[in-house]
């Protein structure tokens, strides 16, 4: 993970993103903000954007710029949340909240499997929505999407046979040997065991992709084909 992503966390919620920011000045979380983004388009247009910039202390320039960088994207910041008074009173009087819900039960679900065998998979017919988690002990087949905000671990292969925009860490025990496949990929970010990639940009032309650890060591992702 590079410098500008460690300054990131984005979580799924039932109202859209969690977005938060670490301690850096402000100047540098907002730039590393900004430039995900523009690496993401299509994950971040039309998004509704939470913001925690935890104690950090903005005044009304900061977060109307802000505002104005991410509408400029078709991205809507509706909440700011935050330890400093001076930057929740600040949120306030620009009409953005200063709490958020926490996604819906049905919106995440976990499956902890144990002991099971190295060709046990876990098929779902549905489309994962925000908010969603699925950890299982075994392969993972997605008939569906995987959307931004949803995320699948798996101690096996994942398919998807839909489009990828969330997060998928496959061999989550250290399976090397482990792929990641999916119709059209534009995911927030790859694992496979321990090798992580950067977020790749939207393709102009969907096509099956997979992804593997190649002979260098390194999490590579290559059209997808029969054999």
């Amino acid at each position: 993970m590079n410098e500008t992503n460690s300054l990131i966390q984005i979580k799924g919620l039932r109202d859209g993103l969690l977005v938060s920011l670490d301690d850096a000045p402000w100047d540098e979380q907002l730039a590393a903000l900004m430039s995900q983004v523009d690496s993401q388009p299509s994950f971040f247009q039309g998004a509704r954007v939470a913001l925690d910039v935890s104690s950090q202390i903005l005044h009304v320039n900061d977060l109307v710029e802000l505002r104005d960088k991410l509408s400029e994207r078709g991205i809507f910041l509706w909440a700011v949340i935050s330890e400093s008074p001076t930057t929740e009173q600040t949120s306030q009087l620009l009409g953005l909240a200063t709490r958020i819900s926490k996604p819906r039960p049905e919106e995440t679900r976990t499956f902890a499997v144990e002991d099971l065998g190295d060709e046990t998979a876990l098929f779902l017919d549905r489309t994962l929505r925000s908010g969603t988690r699925i950890v299982f002990a075994g392969h993972v087949v997605v008939l569906g999407d995987v959307n931004p905000g949803a995320e699948i671990v798996a101690e096996g292969n994942v398919i998807i046979w839909g489009r990828l925009r969330g997060m998928v860490h496959a061999g989550s025990k250290g399976d090397r040997e482990a792929v990641i496949c999916a119709l059209d990929f534009s995911p927030m970010q790859l694992r496979i065991a321990d090798e992580a990639s950067a977020a790749m940009d939207p393709q102009t032309q969907s096509k099956p992709q997979i992804a593997r650890i190649n002979e260098f060591g390194s999490l590579q992702a290559e059209n997808w084909s029969p054999g």
